[in-house]
């Protein structure tokens, strides 16, 4: 059997149960995917050949012994921020260049459990902070559809990866839309689960009340597999929230029907400047979703306007605080100095990229004395704002549907002169983080140049079985996921 990288989890999980293809196989067509097409893409950092041959030998090994399962054998990539030991974790940062992680993240452990094999390292905006992965110190990873766009971030490499059939499915994390949206510019599915439902030990921190880790895949089951292997209380991370699991993979059964779900749409997501072609693919797909038996509601967050700028106040102060750590005293990069000041400002001068300067130099200026009050503060207010917004929409609806993005994937160099224009294209996705609640991002068109366009489903806290509901049946009587970049 031939071209298995282009497979999904659950069909690969199928064959693999009826014996018509080994685990080896798999990752030996992934691997192929990746020397044939990755020199164009730049989704990898590092391979890990000969672990994940071994890995897969391994799986094979306990298939044949009698043990199942869907993860069992099958290839993922991982963000170049979760701790996988052995592995290099550089974070895409000269600063932590020639560092390898000394022991796994507990999602990383949940999935090795699982029989998960892991095939490297893919790249991303350095330390998380970006939105076009254009911000790594190592390279620019390019969108499969047009490689002259970019293909959203921070998690980047994630998405083009799993877009150009070089893994079957990624892990990622989402500070402020960092699963979503590049998702949505590479026509994957990406989940950001709620805030606490799968723990970030392991995950190098950006921003620690907002960053969630969470999976890229082909199809809605296929995110819906992941998470049920990863989500759950973890000792290890205080945050993460003791709730029962349920089996999200069996929920997504051949009924696609939506009667009796109400769906809000929130007048708020339709922002002026968005691009037509992306209004007129959501509105298409809400239509769908009416179709399907939704019935469809207006709904406002009227605080949504005020997103963008909590989050770069609240994220910043607390990347500031997070990234203090890098100070060429422990691990990673250092420059000598005739102190310990010196030391630290050569250090951190050499090893951060523009962006993370900025962010840190921002986040340090709002927790100051004097500013502390008139921003932070004053951010983490309208942060509950922003939430009880939410509250209140879900007690008349079961999800929100709004797009991804206010624009397709736009090309390389466009806006990294530009910080605040590229910062605005978060404000679709940053009042999920804020509000701590979950988001689905799943393919609903193309524009007329051929790019992806996402649409964004919101739901509760732990609601995680609306969402994946709601994208399920839209993506399973829909073609956009079946569709492949040309090779």
């Amino acid at each position: 059997m031939t071209e298995l990288n282009t497979k999904t989890i659950a069909e690969l999980s199928d064959l693999l149960e009826k014996g018509k293809c080994t685990s080896v196989e798999i990752v030996r067509d992934v691997l192929a995917a990746i020397d044939g097409g990755d020199a164009e893409i730049g989704a990898y950092l590092t391979i890990d050949r000969e672990a994940a041959l071994a890995q897969a030998e391994s799986a094979d090994v306990a298939r044949a012994a009698g043990r199942t399962g869907p993860l069992l054998g099958i290839p993922l990539a991982v963000k170049d921020l979760l701790n996988v030991k052995g592995q290099p974790c550089t974070c895409s940062s000269k600063i932590l260049e020639g560092y390898t992680a000394p022991y796994d993240a507990t999602a990383i452990a949940r999935l090795r459990a699982a029989g998960a094999v892991f095939l490297g390292r893919v790249n991303m905006d350095e330390f998380a902070m970006g939105s076009s992965t254009e911000n790594s110190a190592f390279k620019t990873t390019r969108n499969p559809w047009n490689t002259d766009c970019v293909p959203g971030g921070s998690s980047g490499g994630s998405a083009a990866c799993v877009a150009a059939d070089e893994a079957i499915a990624s892990l990622g994390s989402d500070t402020g839309g960092s699963i979503r949206q590049p998702a949505a510019f590479c026509g994957c599915v990406g989940l950001k689960p709620t805030y606490g439902m799968i723990s970030r030990y392991g995950l190098t921190a950006f921003a620690s009340s907002l960053d969630q880790i969470g999976p890229i895949a082909k199809t809605v089951k296929d995110a819906a597999i992941l998470l049920e292997a990863l989500a759950g209380k973890d000792e290890m991370d205080s945050t993460s929230v003791d709730i029962d699991v349920p089996e999200f993979g069996k929920m997504l059964t051949g009924d696609h029907s939506l009667s009796g779900m109400k769906l809000g749409l929130p007048k708020e997501y339709f922002v002026e400047g968005m691009d037509p072609e992306v209004e007129k693919a959501v509105r298409a797909a809400v239509g769908h979703c009416q179709d399907l038996g939704a019935e469809i509601v207006d709904v406002s967050l009227p605080h949504a306007k005020y997103a963008i700028a909590v989050y770069y106040i609240i994220a910043t102060a607390e990347a500031s605080a997070n990234l203090a750590r890098f100070d060429g005293i422990r691990y990673g990069l250092r420059m000598e100095g005739a102190d310990p000041i010196e030391l630290y400002g050569k250090t951190r001068a050499a090893g951060f990229g523009p962006e993370v300067k900025r962010r840190i130099i921002l986040g340090t200026y709002v927790l100051s004395s004097g500013y502390y009050d008139a921003y932070y503060l004053r951010a983490q207010k309208v942060r509950t704002l922003i939430r009880n917004d939410f509250v209140e929409a879900f007690k008349t609806c079961d999800a929100l549907l709004a797009p991804v993005t206010p624009t397709p994937a736009y090309k390389i160099g466009e806006k990294m002169n530009d910080p605040l224009k590229m910062y605005l294209d978060d404000i679709l996705t940053t009042p999920v983080n804020l509000a701590g609640i979950c988001g689905l991002s799943v393919p609903c068109g193309f524009s007329g140049s051929g790019l992806p366009i996402g649409l964004q489903i919101l739901g509760d806290s732990f609601k995680e079985e609306n969402i994946l509901k709601v994208g399920h049946a839209y993506e399973q009587t829909t073609d956009w996921h079946t569709r492949h970049p040309a090779k």
